[in-house]
């Protein structure tokens, strides 16, 4: 195999763990095709230490991270505070289901909500399990059948949530049979519009489709429980929804006594610069689906909340765990929102967002940059090849850059898909904001005096941690 980025501890845990996970039956075999073809290995992290707005790998190596926990410490890593909060919990209370702490974190959720007009709350362990009860709770009080959500959406990787999101088709290989309560309409992504469509035109197909394709060619209206809609599609690529996109279909929803469902897993709580995503459309959902930043990144804790009439009074929606709403995780968000407050956290994501907008307003003038997208914090740069002909896959490129970046310091997110997506704590400090966008420039810098070729896409086979 060509050059090596990994540093030799690093290189000996990846070497050691990863055969023990998924594809790791072929990893070696895998690891040999790669370098006969010539690619080089991905650079990759095993995280030693977390503290504030860095990362250290296993090598001692410092990264400005805008992975963030996959986008689940909005006041930085391991938040002492938070911690503190944990710790005095678990010693008080232990583990039992019934405790005062969950009574106060939801009502200073329910009290943040928007408009103030979700008063109901139910606890979850994750964001996956909570957009799975979100659907439940919509069935039974509809008692219809159908949920309507995105092409490229994401919910979670639960077998539920797998069937209702629309972020790959890959992901619902062998599950074809089981999805048949679920329809999946068009996003309008602000690229690739179809036809020569321009914006609006696609945003007016992806209402009509809503409102009179499904209906008339699919199932009965009145037989759809609800749309389920991520206020910026996040996981599918950080793509930032029209206003009048998200205000069309709370009017059909209106239309159609439909429910609206906001999945604010990764979207809520400050992320967008306010409170909640569905914030920007001056839009009320139904449903709001909470998780991520909820906790402050240090145990797990998520829910729902809802209108009165929907979970005031329904004996036929069950949902919860054993863990949803422990007094750590409960702890953890109660002191997470003490620290919102104190901080001005949400106003502050929205000052760092514009920052970060200035700074990548020109970046598609490089070749390989398709389009750069940004909502508060909530960030993505689209990738391309700039020759059309050429055999490289445009998630090579992103990959190229995101490799390069990861050798000078700054770790973000790329799976397979043609973004690279950041999520910087909303506490961010300004000076390493820029410090970072600024090693990002450089990789697509570059990469694109460079040039893409084969030796640049990833060596890890499929399904490899870190990517």
């Amino acid at each position: 195999m060509s050059e090596n980025f990994l540093g030799a501890k690093t290189q000996a845990m990846l070497e050691r763990g990863i055969p023990l996970f998924r594809n790791g039956l072929k990893f070696e075999s895998e690891l040999e095709k790669a370098g006969r073809r010539g690619f080089r290995a991905a650079r990759q992290i095993v995280v030693d230490k977390a503290a504030g707005d860095f990362i250290w790998d296993l090598d001692g190596k410092r990264y400005i991270d805008f992975q963030n926990g996959w986008a689940t410490n909005p006041l930085g890593n391991a938040h002492p505070e938070i911690i503190e909060a944990v710790h005095q919990a678990h010693l008080r209370y232990g583990f039992h289901y019934d405790h005062p702490l969950r009574y106060e974190l939801a009502e200073k959720l329910l009290a943040i909500m928007p408009d103030r007009a979700l008063s109901r709350f139910n606890y979850e362990v994750s964001g996956t399990e909570a957009a799975e009860a979100a659907v439940h709770l919509a069935l039974t009080h509809t008692r219809r059948r159908y949920i309507i959500s995105f092409s490229s959406s994401f919910h979670g990787e639960s077998l539920g949530t797998k069937l209702i999101s629309g972020y790959d088709g890959a992901k619902n290989r062998y599950l074809e049979a089981w999805t048949g309560g679920v329809i999946r309409a068009p996003y309008p992504y602000s690229d690739e519009m179809p036809a020569g469509m321009s914006q609006e035109q696609y945003v007016d197909f992806c209402l009509w489709y809503l409102d009179n394709h499904i209906p008339k060619s699919m199932v009965p209206r009145d037989n759809i429980a609800a749309i389920l809609i991520e206020p910026g599609l996040a996981e599918g690529g950080n793509w930032i929804p029209p206003t009048n996109f998200l205000q069309g279909i709370r009017a059909i929803c209106d239309k159609n006594d439909w429910l609206m469902i906001s999945d604010e897993v990764l979207t809520g709580l400050g992320r967008t610069g306010k409170m909640w995503g569905i914030d920007h459309y001056e839009v009320v959902p139904d449903i709001l689906v909470v998780g991520k930043n909820l906790s402050g990144g240090i145990e797990p804790c998520a829910g729902i909340a809802a209108r009165d009439e929907i979970l005031g009074d329904n004996d036929a929606f069950s949902s919860g765990s054993t863990f949803a709403g422990t007094p750590a995780g409960c702890a953890a968000g109660i002191k997470t929102l003490e620290l919102y407050e104190r901080e001005g956290l949400v106003a502050n994501a929205a000052r760092l967002g514009r920052i970060a907008s200035e700074i990548m307003s020109t970046w598609e003038d490089y070749d390989i940059v398709r389009q750069v997208r940004a909502n508060g914090l909530l960030v993505g740069v689209g990738f391309h090849s700039p020759d059309p002909a050429a055999d490289a896959k445009n998630w090579w490129v992103a990959r190229a850059v995101r490799s390069q970046m990861l050798a000078n310091g700054v770790w973000a997110i790329s799976d397979r898909e043609d973004t690279i997506r950041m999520y910087p704590a909303l506490n961010m400090d300004e000076a390493v904001l820029r410090e970072g966008l600024g090693v990002m420039e450089d990789a697509i810098r570059h990469v694109t005096a460079q040039g893409f070729h084969e030796g640049d896409s990833p060596a890890w086979p499929t399904g490899v941690a870190g990517f």
